[in-house]
């Protein structure tokens, strides 16, 4: 359909101002993605690539957002109104060569890719001038009120503090959800009439409705009927009903695919999480960007994973935290296991309690079980960590790499001063300070002899 059909105009340039942020409310994220985020993917499966958007408050953090946006991006200096910016966008519009434009706000992260492609169905087959989707929600909110004829025709949208019921009559409850399609050819005529001319001193979209009618053209209106998806998001109240809607679909869909999910209520699965069948999980946990979780993995409760892949029949215990890590077949991460930007282990490696790991690789079955510090670091196949061990990598102006060799021990409280190499087959004393490499097989040792002192004779 997008090949031919229509564009994209998404509206992205307002403050939002009851959301309180020096950003744009578009960005507010809903399980760790951004407004905007869900708008453009419900977008693309009907438009392709023809989306362009509005921004304007706080622009260059849209940009730095969405840098593969950056050429369509039309920047709207004076936010005067959702008429104003369909006004700075319509020559790249108009340019696109397509029949439609699709205009819809980014705060409506609920939007799903059915409803933008029913909408531009229903147009298809109306061949109207304009249509706009409407909505009967139980509270009304500050939605345009739908205005229409005796005949059931829409006539026009008044926006919410212009409405006048001596003028228009009584309150219908169909609203405005904010969402249009615009026949370019002929909708060009009407955009130089829209006027602010309205409480708010702001030029409205919703103006060329009541323009299009009085031209006589074919304006519809799609029935959505009480649908909260089509909502937009103004408040940090409505951000976090809106979360929890998607929370729980995005359980759901996952509890139906054959992934297990203990206290599921609680569980946080962000949109481009991926889980195969058979992996379980236990709520509360919060799993965001692109994670995976394989087949017979386990993932305990209080546990939060970003951008990390674990493996299966892996077990990530309870209040273990992840972060851009790769954890390998059979492998376990703590109870309170800390894996950073770079960790990767390999099939049967352990990460016990209190063991932090960054830019790290523990080998087949290496493990270090408690109280560890390991970075910039090769662990090799087989090598037990002690607890208290830490590889000193950082002199304070530069970060360097400790390498242990397959099959060693390290004692308990060893400090690994980098760059050090630790060879094969090495048995480094508890407590020892290593700054120099040590050869394979041998045992290293630095540490002061024990004095032992008579406090008896120091008494007398």
């Amino acid at each position: 359909m997008h090949d031919s059909f229509a564009c994209a105009l998404v509206l992205a340039g307002g403050k939002g101002t009851r959301m309180h942020s020096e950003k744009p409310k578009v960005l507010k994220t809903l399980l760790g993605e951004s407004m905007l985020y869900y708008v453009y993917n419900a977008l693309r499966p009907s438009i392709g690539d023809d989306i362009f958007t509005i921004v304007g408050f706080g622009s260059e953090y849209v940009e730095e957002a969405y840098p593969e946006m950056k050429d369509k991006f039309v920047l709207q200096k004076e936010q005067l109104g959702t008429g104003h910016a369909l006004q700075q966008g319509w020559d790249q519009i108009k340019a696109s060569g397509l029949e439609y434009c699709l205009v819809i706000n980014g705060d409506t992260p609920l939007v799903s890719s059915k409803a933008v492609s029913d909408f531009l169905e229903a147009v298809k087959e109306d061949g109207a001038d304009l249509s706009f989707v409407t909505i009967t929600p139980k509270d009304p909110c500050q939605f345009g009120r739908v205005i229409r004829n005796k005949a059931g025709q829409v006539s026009a949208i008044v926006e919410a503090k212009d409405y006048d019921e001596s003028i228009y009559g009584p309150v219908t409850g169909e609203v405005n959800a904010g969402i249009y399609c615009l026949k370019i050819s002929t909708v060009d005529a009407l955009l130089g009439k829209i006027t602010n001319e309205n409480k708010s001193g702001e030029y409205y979209i919703t103006d060329l409705v009541d323009l299009a009618a009085q031209c006589d053209m074919a304006v519809t209106a799609v029935d959505c009927g009480d649908s909260v998806d089509l909502m937009g998001i103004n408040s940090p109240y409505e951000l976090a009903k809106a979360e929890s809607t998607l929370r729980m679909r995005i359980s759901e869909k996952w509890l139906r695919s054959g992934v297990i999910i203990h206290n599921w209520e609680s569980a946080v699965i962000g949109p481009l999480v991926q889980i195969e069948p058979g992996a379980e999980l236990t709520g509360p946990c919060e799993l965001y960007g692109k994670t995976t979780i394989a087949s017979g993995a386990v993932v305990q409760s209080h546990v939060r994973i970003l951008d990390s892949i674990v493996s299966e029949n892996a077990e990530i215990k309870a209040y273990s935290h992840l972060e851009d890590a790769k954890v390998g077949p059979e492998c376990s991460v703590g109870p309170y296991g800390r894996l950073r930007p770079g960790a990767i282990l390999e099939e049967g490696s352990k990460i016990g309690n209190f063991v932090e790991v960054k830019k790290a690789v523990l080998g087949k079955g290496a493990k270090a079980s408690h109280l560890s510090y390991l970075g910039d670091s090769e662990i090799g196949a087989g090598t037990n960590i002690g607890a208290g061990t830490i590889t000193c990598n950082y002199d304070g102006k530069n970060k360097f790499k400790t390498i242990i060799g397959a099959n060693s021990f390290i004692g308990s409280n060893t400090a690994l001063v980098a760059p050090v190499t630790v060879g094969e087959g090495v048995l480094i004393a508890a407590g020892s300070t290593i700054t120099k490499d040590v050869s394979d097989g041998d045992l290293g040792v630095a540490r002061s002899r024990q004095v032992n002192i008579s406090r008896t004779s120091q008494k007398s």
